[in-house]
């Protein structure tokens, strides 16, 4: 009796079907995620008191218009250098405790005519600045 020694298989992985069925996951993956805007930002605005209409006693209002020229208090100012503005802006606010200059500027004004009133309120004196905004016709 002769007995061979039947030679053994080595057991071989096949790797496409492992391949296969990654690559379906990965593409449900891809297809299920939804992606975020990384360039949002999350701010948590300040909510106004409509009780408290003191500061409305110490408000110093500015206009910039799309053309360079500046409303101070409803009155048009003339001349459009740093120097008159801090002197009309020293004006409009000498009987004010703590005044607050709001301006309000047009979207398409300079930065340059903006930057010309915040000069001027720091040679005024008036630390205290905010700009006035409305409400995008999508946001109402």
């Amino acid at each position: 009796m002769k007995f061979s020694k039947q030679k053994t298989l080595e057991p071989e992985i096949n790797l496409i079907p492992f391949i296969d069925v990654l690559l379906v996951v990965v593409i449900f993956l891809v297809l299920s995620t939804t992606y975020s805007k990384l360039t949002e930002i999350q701010l948590n605005l300040p909510v106004a008191d409509t009780k408290n209409l003191q500061a409305k006693n110490r408000e110093v209002h500015i206009g910039v218009s799309s053309d360079g020229r500046y409303v101070l208090q409803g009155h048009v100012v003339m001349d459009t250098q740093v120097e008159s503005l801090a002197k009309a802006l020293t004006k409009a606010s000498k009987d004010l405790s703590q005044p607050v200059l709001i301006i309000n500027a047009d979207a398409k004004a300079t930065h340059q005519a903006v930057i010309h009133v915040m000069e001027a309120a720091q040679r005024a004196g008036l630390g205290q600045i905010t700009f006035a905004t409305q409400q995008s016709n999508a946001a109402r």
